[in-house]
């Protein structure tokens, strides 16, 4: 029976390493020295939990986080996708190949996409979606406001 790469991903995840989470959810940018001070461990240490827990795939990587609206794109849009017959791998493409989207979703029902887009205007979330009507029809919701940002998850309970 194939194993999925995620499966020893428990394993990974020790009382020590879930301190070493929630540490880094508050602070992705502190040095491993601050991060080893927290938890009262050496920071060759922690060093060597944080890479274990990349390799294991457990940490998928670090982000920063910028205001669409700094950038001059004030318009974010949540895009449902129903493709074409046989047009699944190119609203795909079309997705990866469009920098406005920040998002994309596999999804089941009726639409088999959601995405998630910024724009500087209406005018020109328009010709995004142009792109993507050109493989089949598209349904967009205007985002007014956020009252839940992106969060981690929390820990697993054991």
């Amino acid at each position: 029976m194939p194993t999925d790469s995620r499966s020893t991903d428990r394993n990974v995840l020790d009382s020590v390493n879930l301190r070493l989470l929630a540490e880094l959810h508050e602070d992705a940018r502190m040095s491993m020295s601050e991060l080893a001070r927290r938890v009262g461990m050496s920071a060759p240490a922690v060093t060597e939990r944080v890479q274990r827990m990349e390799a294991a795939g457990v940490i998928t990587g670090f982000r920063m986080d910028v205001d669409p609206a700094a950038l001059g794109m004030p318009v974010t849009a949540l895009v449902r996708v129903r493709p074409g017959p046989g047009q699944l791998h190119k609203i795909a493409r079309t997705a990866r190949e469009t920098p406005q989207v920040v998002e994309c979703y596999r999804i089941t029902g009726e639409d088999c996409f959601v995405l998630k887009v910024h724009s500087p205007t209406i005018g020109d979330l328009e010709g995004i979606l142009d792109r993507f009507l050109l493989y089949g029809q598209t349904t967009s919701s205007i985002v007014v406001s956020t009252p839940v940002p992106t969060r981690p998850l929390p820990p697993p309970v054991s």
